[in-house]
Order: structure tokens, then C-alpha cells, then sequence
């Protein structure tokens, strides 16, 4: 049974990056992740598998996250669905792909990866370049491998692919908004892809700790995707309320923190 104060923590997780992902369009991953692996890491969890966990129980929350989200920027008829429908192949494939290589990986390459792409992603935020004006989305072979790199790097961190498909999209002139919203749809089959693919990546091990299912923590996962799913539109009503520059600008030196930690506990590991 789940002490109180994790649940509390969980909660507050879960309220925390809901609302995140609707509002910035970032999944929730980036904050799941390094959260997730505190909290494992403090109730005793193996340092050989906790990162692991970690992202798969991320991927596993953004299932829920992504539909919540998505249904929100719908109802204001922000989604790109083709987009969605060209990219979901590739997505799928690569996704499935990362979570294997996530299981092949050591834990402290795993966490350096986390926050090497955490990084990335809060200076990404920061420079917010403007696309050429004459940049178009590419036809489907490039939407294919775009896809196929998506779905493996979001499999590998467990982040629902915001923080490459946004910029992608952005750069191929598709307004802020509507990439924002079309993300989030990208999430669901990244998450549940990733999913299976961490389900069956841990399915053998003998190792695992109790409350798992294959590399997920199912009562991590109950808890936090229960306060995401309802905070989730809330973030996606505010975002298309509010001028988010800044809001991304301090949301991207947060992250420089996360990943010190994540460098942190590569390092440990």
C-alpha cells in the first residue's frame, strides 16, 4: 500500500504536469521523468532500474495526458490531423524500436540522455528562432523518417515528442498554435507505442520491484494520470488565452535544473 505522502507528491505531480502539457505543449515527460526517478529512488528502488521506470511510467501517463489535451485543442478545431496521419507510422516504429534500446542501455547512459535532451529542449525555448518563410512540411518519405526520430528519441526519454515536433512544425511555418495542439495528438501513439514497448521490455525480468508492470509502476501511474487528466485542459484553455513566450522562457531555465540533476544522477549511477 502507497504511504499518504507519496500519494500526496504523486498528486501534486500529476496536477503539475497536466496543466504543463496543455499550456506549453511539452508532454510532461521532462517533468515526469526526473520527479518520478526522486521519488522512486527515495522508497529504495534499484539505481539499475529506476530510471527506466521512470520513463516508461512517463510514457504511460502521457496515454492519458495526450487524449486529454488533444481533446481540448480540438473543440477549438487546432489540430492538424494530417500531419498526424503522416507522421504516425513512422512514430509507431520508432517507438516500439526505443524501448529496447532503452532496456539495452546502462542506467547512467539512460539518465545522461534524459538530460542532454532536456537541455536541448530549454534552449530550443529560449532562442525561439523564426522559420524561413518559405519552408513547407516535407512529403511523406520525410514525414516518415521525421516520424521514425521522433517516436525513438521520445521511446528512449520518456517525453511525448513536443520538444521535436513543436520546433519541427514551427519551422515548416505551421502557426504556434495549431503545432501546439497537432503535438499533442502526435503524443498518443508515441505513448502508446512506447508503452508496449516497455511492457514488453521488462516482461522477462525477474528483478523487477512489486506494483510493476513490466517497466511500469502501476501505482504511479494511476495516481498522477488521474490529476493530469484533469488538469490537462485547463493548461490547453490557458494556452490559447495567453502570450506563453514568457512563460516558456522561465519553464526553459527550470528545465536547465532538471537536467543538472539528471547530469547528477548520471554520474551517481
Amino acid at each position: 500500500m502507497l504511504a499518504w505522502h507519496l500519494v500526496l507528491e504523486l498528486l501534486l505531480l500529476g496536477s503539475c504536469t497536466g496543466f504543463l502539457a496543455g499550456l506549453l505543449g511539452v508532454g510532461g515527460g521532462m517533468l515526469l521523468v526526473p520527479f518520478i526517478t526522486l521519488l522512486l529512488t527515495s522508497k529504495g528502488f534499484p539505481s539499475a532500474l529506476v530510471v527506466k521506470i521512470a520513463v516508461a511510467t512517463s510514457l504511460a501517463t502521457i496515454c492519458f495526458t495526450s487524449i486529454s489535451s488533444v481533446r481540448a485543442h480540438q473543440a477549438r478545431g487546432a489540430v492538424r490531423w494530417d500531419i498526424v496521419r503522416m507522421l504516425a507510422p513512422g512514430i509507431v516504429v520508432g517507438s516500439l524500436l526505443g524501448a529496447q534500446v532503452a532496456k539495452a542501455l546502462p542506467a547512467a547512459l539512460l539518465a545522461g540522455l534524459f538530460a542532454a535532451f532536456v537541455s536541448f529542449s530549454a534552449t530550443q525555448m529560449l532562442r525561439g528562432r523564426k522559420p524561413r518563410p518559405s519552408r513547407q512540411l516535407p512529403g511523406a518519405p520525410g514525414m516518415l523518417g521525421v516520424g521514425s526520430a521522433i517516436g525513438t528519441v521520445s521511446s528512449l526519454v520518456g517525453a511525448g515528442g513536443a520538444f521535436m515536433s513543436v520546433p519541427f512544425m514551427s519551422s515548416c511555418n505551421v502557426p504556434i498554435h495549431t503545432a501546439v495542439a497537432t503535438s499533442a495528438a502526435i503524443g498518443v501513439p508515441i505513448a502508446l507505442a512506447g508503452t508496449l514497448g516497455y511492457v514488453i521490455a521488462g516482461w522477462s525480468l525477474q528483478d523487477l520491484p512489486p506494483g510493476t508492470f513490466g517497466f511500469i509502476y502501476l501505482p504511479a501511474l494511476l495516481v498522477v494520470s488521474t490529476t493530469s487528466v484533469l488538469t490537462a485542459p485547463l493548461g490547453a484553455r490557458a494556452a490559447h488565452a495567453l502570450d506563453v513566450r514568457q512563460l516558456r522562457r522561465v519553464f526553459a531555465l527550470m528545465l536547465y535544473a532538471i537536467a543538472g540533476y539528471m547530469f547528477w544522477r548520471a554520474v551517481q549511477a
